[in-house]
């Protein structure tokens, strides 16, 4: 094993790390990882990262299932067409994109530069989310939750679409809609968040097993040291600031956006 494998293998340590500090965020680092370390093609990597987001965010869910902190009604309103829209993008939807997706001039815009794009933008908006992240003043945690249906259900689908497509889990979307949609008090809507963001991730990986060719030996090995990371992560948890914490990975999260944007751009 060289040295590039072991750096891949450490930042999935790292990926699980911050999962367990903040409940999020660490996803949207694990696309960048297999592709410009572990040197992973971006379709493929896009598989595995719904691999490795839905392994540990199961993992993540099943503590907060414990804590009586996960609505299930709420997961299945918000679910059902998160797994459709996933599932389908996956199944259908990627692999029908064509390559490349379009000329500028004599520029041919690739279907792996488009998808790292459209990665960096949606990295941007998670930053922005981390960093300016405000907490709904008007939640009342004893308040009865009510469901706007549509809504939800739209947000479920709209989040499905991009989880197919990058293969983010897209906690910085589904907390937000949770939390105003759905009124649920914060640490609720995490632990809910989670277990929809393992099923659906999970479920868009089957999407991919008819098309695309798995190295299990990578994806295990990434996937068991991300969990490793989650409990790392966990324990520190107790010792440092929460807010800081998301607020300082969410400008690294911004640098690595734009850094990824200005790669691919560049190199057209």
């Amino acid at each position: 094993m060289d040295v590039v494998t072991l750096i891949g293998f450490a930042a999935a340590v790292i990926i699980g790390v911050s999962l367990g500090l903040i409940g999020g965020g660490g996803s949207i680092l694990t696309v960048p990882v297999l592709v410009y370390i572990l040197d992973v093609d971006p379709v493929l990597a896009t598989a595995y990262s719904l691999f490795v987001v839905g392994s540990t965010s199961l993992v993540g869910a099943g503590t907060f299932m414990k804590k009586g902190l996960v609505n299930y009604k709420t997961a299945i309103v918000f679910a059902i067409p998160s797994f459709i829209a996933v599932f389908l993008t996956r199944k259908f939807l990627v692999p029908w994109l064509p390559d490349p997706l379009f000329t500028l001039g004599d520029t041919a815009v690739t279907k792996n530069v488009g998808i790292m794009v459209f990665f960096a933008l949606i990295m941007l908006a998670a930053s922005i989310s981390m960093i300016t992240g405000k907490k709904c003043k008007d939640c009342d945690e004893n308040e009865e939750i009510k469901f706007n249906y549509p809504m939800i259900a739209l947000e479920g689908s709209v989040v499905g679409l991009i989880t197919g497509i990058v293969g983010a889990g897209g906690g910085f979307l589904i907390i937000p809609a949770l939390v105003l949609l759905a009124r649920l008090p914060m640490k609720m809507a995490v632990g809910t968040s989670l277990l929809i963001i393992a099923a659906k991730s999970l479920i868009g990986f089957l999407g991919d097993l008819s098309t695309q060719t798995i190295d299990w030996k990578i994806l295990l090995i990434f996937t068991g040291l991300s969990i490793v990371g989650i409990f790392i992560g966990s324990a520190l948890s107790k010792r440092i600031n929460e807010k800081i914490l998301k607020t300082g990975f969410g400008w690294f999260v911004l640098v690595m956006g734009i850094y990824i944007l200005a790669k691919e751009l560049l190199a057209l």
